[in-house]
């Protein structure tokens, strides 16, 4: 990338997550258990869910793609992580820095869209039941994977669209151990203020908005659920609680991150962190461990192939 002067900026330094040695040793050894622990788990609730023809429901089908955007985003950042932290030198090329971007906000952006899409479906499967069968077919299904996974598409390339008409002629110190919108804008040498206010409308009021309308569907899911059966009160309180940690999970450092003016605050590497790594890693597993049908199926398919 040449800018009018002649400067050409062709990699970013990433400063990472901490100065100290002894801090990113300690990162890096738990960071590298959790994933090594959790993510063979994320595969596993994708393959339970493909081979059990009992997990056919809407509701299992959904948790498959979770799984499999979790798994998926957390590629983007930890292996490159995992490997900075024994580097002296993080340097990351300025094509991989959008490469990275891109990903990031697509899966991310497709994640969103997902747990729409999963509040949609258990306000049909609670509010109504007699046409959940009908309105929820496999190829609504179908359809509305295909429009999260354009949705999250349209909203990344937009975010890479901005941030390619930026110039960059130094100084190309990235203060993240990832590449990101508010790190990489800062390094523009122009006034971003009207590309900040685009990423904010961009990112941050739209995760903003869909964490909202989650919030306000699941309330009208639970006040619609009182007149029911114990038995199917205490199934849908259950399914929505899980449904809403996990929105509040996902959307919590999202809107912490992008629906302020791009200025650094000691919290967002931290927050960075649980958002790009712990948090996607967790997501489907928390589903998993308050679903009796998913864990039954797994215990199933553990003992099958450990006898095998």
């Amino acid at each position: 990338m040449e800018t009018k002067n002649g400067t050409v900026v062709t990699e970013f330094i990433l400063l990472g997550l901490t100065r100290s040695q002894d801090a990113q040793l300690l990162v890096f050894v738990l960071v590298l258990i959790f994933y090594l622990i959790i993510l063979p788990g994320n595969f596993l609730i994708i393959f339970t869910v493909r081979s059990d023809p009992g997990l056919t429901a809407p509701l299992y089908f959904f948790l498959g793609n979770l799984a499999f955007l979790d798994a998926s985003y957390s590629f983007i950042v930890v292996p490159r992580m995992l490997m900075d932290f024994l580097s002296e030198k993080k340097v990351i090329s300025y094509r991989g820095c959008i490469t990275q971007l891109f990903f990031l906000h697509f899966l991310g952006a497709g994640e969103m869209f997902l747990l729409v899409v999963m509040a949609f479906d258990r306000y049909i499967a609670i509010c109504r039941p007699l046409h959940y069968s009908t309105l929820m077919n496999p190829r609504t299904c179908y359809a509305l994977l295909l429009a999260l996974w354009l949705g999250g598409f349209a909203h990344s390339i937009v975010q890479v669209a901005l941030i390619l008409n930026l110039p960059f002629c130094g100084p190309n110190q990235l203060d993240n151990f990832f590449c990101d919108v508010p790190q990489v804008i800062k390094l523009a040498c122009t006034d971003t203020f009207v590309v900040e206010l685009l990423m904010v409308s961009n990112s941050g009021l739209l995760s903003l908005l869909c964490f909202l309308g989650l919030l306000a569907s699941y309330a009208v899911i639970l006040c619609r659920v009182k007149g029911h059966s114990s038995e199917g009160k205490n199934k849908a309180i259950s399914t929505c609680t899980t449904h809403i940690i996990i929105v509040f999970l996902m959307f919590g450092p999202a809107i912490f991150i992008y629906t302020r003016p791009f200025q650094a605050f000691p919290a967002d590497k931290v927050v960075s962190l649980f958002h790009t790594v712990i948090f996607p890693l967790m997501n489907p597993v928390i589903y998993t461990l308050r679903n009796q049908e998913v864990k039954a199926s797994m215990r199933k398919l553990l003992s099958q192939h450990m006898v095998c």
